[in-house]
């Protein structure tokens, strides 16, 4: 687990954790761009989309032989649920939909698990991927 400061400009230590983890685990190349793609838009959600929260988000990979399971905990936020939130209906033309959660959809689309938690002003998002998947 690594903590990293709540700010966009932490993307650069964000991708370097999981790269690493991955390189040493021998995650192939399509699994890591598709963590790292779900790590961005769901890092850059918690900064700027959370009502509170602390100086930095906790993250933590667990990479097994079959998965890799990510997950962001950001502390000290009002609750909010993200599965709340109608679907993206991306067979509408852009100007008929609402703004917003075309990034969750691609990440939805992208791994073979997305789950939030919250208890006690934390908010767990998990990603689960599994190994060898194509994007």
């Amino acid at each position: 687990m690594i903590d990293i400061p709540r700010e966009i400009s932490s993307l650069s230590e964000l991708f370097a954790f999981i790269e690493g983890s991955c390189t040493e685990n021998l995650v192939d190349e399509k699994t890591v761009f598709a963590l790292n793609l779900a790590a961005e838009e769901l890092f850059t959600n918690l900064v700027r989309h959370n009502v509170g929260g602390s100086d930095v988000i906790r993250v933590g990979l667990e990479i097994n032989p079959e998965r890799i399971e990510m997950r962001l905990v950001d502390f000290n936020v009002q609750k909010f649920d993200p599965n709340s939130v109608d679907d993206v209906d991306i067979d509408r033309p852009a100007e008929e939909r609402q703004p917003g959660g075309l990034g969750i959809h691609l990440v939805k689309s992208i791994v073979d698990q997305l789950t939030y938690a919250y208890k006690a002003g934390e908010m767990t998002v998990t990603v689960i991927k599994n190994r060898g998947e194509n994007v």
